[in-house]
């Protein structure tokens, strides 16, 4: 894990917490140090905050989304919700606004990372390849590819994906979705545009027509869910 904040005190808690957690921490000081140490350690995931020298948060999140799809969890001290969701759209996976709760960011470190590992629970774990007219989605490569192309996703997008398309028709809740992919615990009050973010990103990347219907529905004052057509058959198979 990469913890990238100018603010001495916070690598220092974080390192020591993440490190006694098993995980080996790299921190960096600034958006170009992190850049320097992404470049040669490619840790699994980066903790990054906004508000930096020389580059800050959004600047670094720009440019490693133009090479990486690593997960990225920004931390921001920023007041207005729409400089929080800009990271968010820029590729961020998450945010989480200073002061946290250490104990909060770990949950959802370990939530991403089981995600990327396979290691989700049993319940949301599909059988190897899901087709839904020229969408196919390979659960255990986590891949996606529409019309044969692939589409690239990052962990938390794919994540998303994989959730909604293992309950076709069915309206999932905003605070579901944030428990189930982003690992939030159901006491956290949180703003879920985090979800409509990620749904936005998602419908721009499957953007192609699906025999001309809509892949998603936004369920007024509930969630999303991926829309299933009887007359096109929701393929499930066993990898070989």
């Amino acid at each position: 894990i990469l913890v990238v904040d100018d603010e001495a005190p916070i690598r220092r808690i974080l390192e020591t917490r993440l490190t006694m957690m098993g995980y080996k921490v790299f921190t960096a000081a600034d958006g170009m140090e992190a850049l320097e140490i992404f470049e040669h350690q490619h840790p699994d995931l980066i903790v990054l905050d906004v508000m930096m020298p020389k580059l800050n948060g959004y600047q670094v999140c720009q440019m490693l989304r133009q090479e990486s799809d690593v997960p990225i969890i920004m931390l921001t001290a920023l007041a207005d919700v729409a400089d929080r969701i800009t990271g968010l759209e820029m590729g961020a996976d998450d945010y989480m606004v200073k002061p946290f709760s250490p104990k909060e960011l770990e949950s959802r470190i370990r939530c991403i990372l089981r995600r990327m590992t396979r290691l989700q629970p049993a319940h949301l774990r599909l059988a190897g390849v899901i087709k839904f007219g020229s969408l196919e989605i390979d659960t255990n490569k986590r891949q996606v590819y529409l019309e044969q192309e692939r589409i690239s996703l990052t962990h938390m997008e794919f994540s998303l994906l994989e959730l909604l398309a293992s309950r076709p028709g069915e309206a999932v809740p905003r605070q579901e979705l944030l428990e189930k992919v982003w690992g939030y615990s159901k006491e956290s009050i949180v703003d879920t545009r985090v979800v409509d973010v990620h749904m936005s990103r998602l419908r721009k990347k499957l953007k192609a027509d699906l025999e001309g219907s809509e892949l998603f529905q936004t369920v007024r004052g509930v969630g999303y869910s991926l829309i299933y057509d009887q007359s096109r058959k929701l393929v499930e198979h066993e990898a070989s």
